[in-house]
């Protein structure tokens, strides 16, 4: 296995955000795998040596479902990675009572330890104490934001946030309904209308004539000015919140004309400013 290669192992209190973090990882281009028996972690580890590349960062969540046994073997297992060359670090997450019991309210989950919730997380404390004392950084969750958690792990594990964000800019049109899957949703359609003209009718917005119709309206150099500082100004910020995927879209009346220009001058102007930013037209084609 090369010698950078990467485990993270996720542990702490249940409801801490054990399962957030791995997402986290997911994000920042892990392979994640949770509750994994701690009798397996070498043979995965061997696994990943033959797999090469593909799993030279992994993140694993390893707590108090493993068991006692399996937590009393724990610091074998790590010994036994270690000399196959795997880089290991523990990341335990916890919080407060209150925290985990409003937690616990909000998602109506059962404990893992017991029916009553305050009951099993004193017993996870005595039960996961050994493996909190082994960690390399444990991590109060009681007052972090996802976005903040992001920036835990991702110093942790010296990743840059955000340098996984990325953009997809949709042009659609209302007739067919709204993109589902829309984080922000812009309707265009008042702008002039280049299927009104017999030329461009049956022409689309990656045409350089429909382009050119729709650009040198006044109205549209200043929506699209306005537009793109909005996005400039929203992007960073939803990084910050731990967001690893925006998808914007674009719709006019059929999703051939307008909102495909705006969408493809939107998308250029992102990759301008070093965003990763992919287009898809979805009714280009109707």
């Amino acid at each position: 296995m090369p010698a950078n290669t990467q485990f993270l192992i996720v542990s702490g209190l249940s409801g801490a955000g054990k399962s957030q973090a791995l997402k986290i990882l997911e994000d920042l281009g892990y392979s994640t795998v949770d509750n994994m028996p701690v009798e397996l972690v070498p043979k995965f580890a061997e696994l990943c040596i033959a797999s090469g590349e593909k799993f030279r960062r992994v993140g694993i969540g390893i707590d108090v479902r493993a068991g006692k046994r399996g937590l009393d073997k724990l610091g074998a297992v790590l010994d036994e990675i270690k000399k196959l060359g795997v880089r290991y670090r523990i990341l335990f997450l916890t919080a407060n009572d209150s925290t985990l019991l409003q937690r616990y309210s909000e998602t109506r989950h059962k404990h893992p330890l017991a029916s009553r919730v305050m009951e099993g997380i004193k017993s996870e404390r005595k039960v996961l104490a050994k493996l909190m004392i082994m960690a390399d950084h444990v991590v109060d969750t009681s007052q972090l934001t996802l976005g903040e958690l992001k920036e835990v792990i991702a110093v942790e594990m010296k990743e840059v946030v955000g340098s996984e964000f990325s953009i997809s800019v949709t042009s659609f049109g209302y007739k067919y309904g709204l993109p589902i899957d829309a984080d922000i949703v812009m309707d265009v359609r008042f702008l002039p209308n280049p299927n009104y003209v017999p030329s461009l009718r049956y022409k689309t917005g990656k045409d350089a004539a429909v382009r050119s119709y729709v650009f040198r309206q006044k109205l549209t150099k200043q929506f699209f000015k306005r537009f793109v500082n909005m996005l400039e100004f929203l992007i960073p910020n939803y990084i910050k919140e731990g967001k690893s995927h925006l998808s914007v879209a674009v719709g006019c009346t059929g999703g051939h004309h307008r909102s495909v220009a705006l969408a493809e001058a939107v998308a250029h102007s992102l990759k301008q400013k070093q965003y990763k930013a992919h287009i898809y037209h979805r009714d280009i084609g109707k």
